[in-house]
This record gives C-alpha cells, sequence and structure tokens, in this order.
C-alpha cells in the first residue's frame, strides 16, 4: 500500500507551492495504485489518462498524479484527455487493468468555497502568495479525509492501449542544425527538415 503522506514534502517541492489540489492528485494517485495493486512506475509501467483541459482551476492536481503514479511528462506515460475533469484512469500496461479514481463533486466543490480560492485564487493572487494560515488547513483536511469523502474508485476494468513505440532514430535538420526525431522530419525542397524549418 502506498501512503500518499509520505510523498506530500516532495510533491510540494516538485510542484512550487501549497495549495489543495495537489495533494488532492496525490490521495487519486494513491487510491488507484493501491486498488490496482501496482507500484509506482520507474519506467512506463503505468499510464494515466488525466480528464484535465488547459487553463482551468485545480490542474495543480495533474503534478500530484505525476509525483505519486511515476507518470510524467518525460516519460510520456501522462495523458490530457481535455475533458475538463478531475478524473484519472490508471492503466497498468502489462495487463490492461484500469481503475478510474474521480474527485468527489463535494470536496472539489469544498475547496472552491474557501478563502483560498474565493480571496487569493479568484482574484488572481499566486498560490505561492497565499498565507500559510489559509492554505495549510486546506492542505491537512485533503490529505486527513476519508477516502469516501474524497473521491470513488471504479471496479477494475480492461483497457486497451496502442502499443508503445519508442524512436531511437534522429537527424540533424539541414537548415537550422537542431536534432529531431526521424518522425518529424520532413522534406523541403531537397533538404531534410525539422517542421519548424519547413514553416518558414
Amino acid at each position: 500500500m502506498i501512503n500518499p503522506q509520505e510523498w506530500l514534502e516532495f510533491g510540494q517541492k516538485f510542484h512550487g507551492h501549497k495549495c489543495p489540489a495537489m495533494p488532492m492528485g496525490l490521495r487519486v494517485g494513491a487510491a488507484a495504485m493501491n486498488a490496482l495493486g501496482v507500484e509506482r512506475a520507474h519506467d512506463g509501467q503505468l499510464i494515466a489518462l488525466v480528464d484535465l483541459g488547459d487553463d482551468h482551476c485545480a490542474t495543480c492536481y495533474g503534478d500530484g498524479l505525476q509525483v505519486i503514479l511515476g507518470t510524467t511528462f518525460g516519460k510520456g506515460n501522462i495523458k490530457k484527455t481535455h475533458k475538463g475533469k478531475w478524473a484519472v484512469t490508471v492503466v497498468e500496461r502489462a495487463t490492461g487493468r484500469a481503475v478510474r479514481v474521480t474527485p468527489t463533486a463535494e470536496a472539489m466543490l469544498n475547496n472552491k468555497k474557501s478563502s483560498f480560492f474565493t480571496d487569493y485564487r479568484m482574484v488572481g493572487k499566486p498560490a505561492s502568495t497565499v498565507p500559510a494560515e489559509v492554505v495549510d488547513p486546506l492542505v491537512i483536511s485533503v490529505m486527513s479525509a476519508p477516502d469516501e469523502k474524497l473521491f470513488s474508485v471504479s471496479p477494475i476494468f480492461e483497457y486497451k492501449l496502442e502499443p508503445k513505440k519508442d524512436s531511437f532514430n534522429g537527424f540533424v535538420c539541414e537548415e537550422c542544425g537542431e536534432m529531431t526525431v526521424t518522425e518529424y522530419g520532413r522534406i523541403k525542397g531537397d533538404k531534410k527538415v525539422c517542421i519548424d524549418c519547413l514553416n518558414k
């Protein structure tokens, strides 16, 4: 069983500020791993399909997921579905076993009604400027709430993943001189170029 509390300090350092959404990601990610009976991904063992979009509140949640699941931008095993929600589907690549964990609307609304949101975030103040006495109780609340108040966990189901195709092939763009992955190369006249140089 993975304990999200053990990842809180690192998660806050990685994320850069204290807020309730990143800890929510820690709790949800831990619940997904514990439901599947899997460990944190050191490589690409897990895939996280997170229903976040862009430029909406509480996307900090995604950093909590990255930290605890080991699903990272660099490893390419976390993907946004751009649905503007906070559920995540976690898939064990080797077996296709998956689980969907969804923060409760009640928990999300309680955070949005807090002073952290109404007096700071919703008026444009950066999260890193919110006083500790405002944000710390929210973090504690998220980290200590009973599971059933914070999220719901689906039954385990099968999820079909496309085969992973890593490319180790590259070339030097003949215009800008930058290394480019072969599959992203383009032909411009008689030159092999990158997409940026093709579009110049």
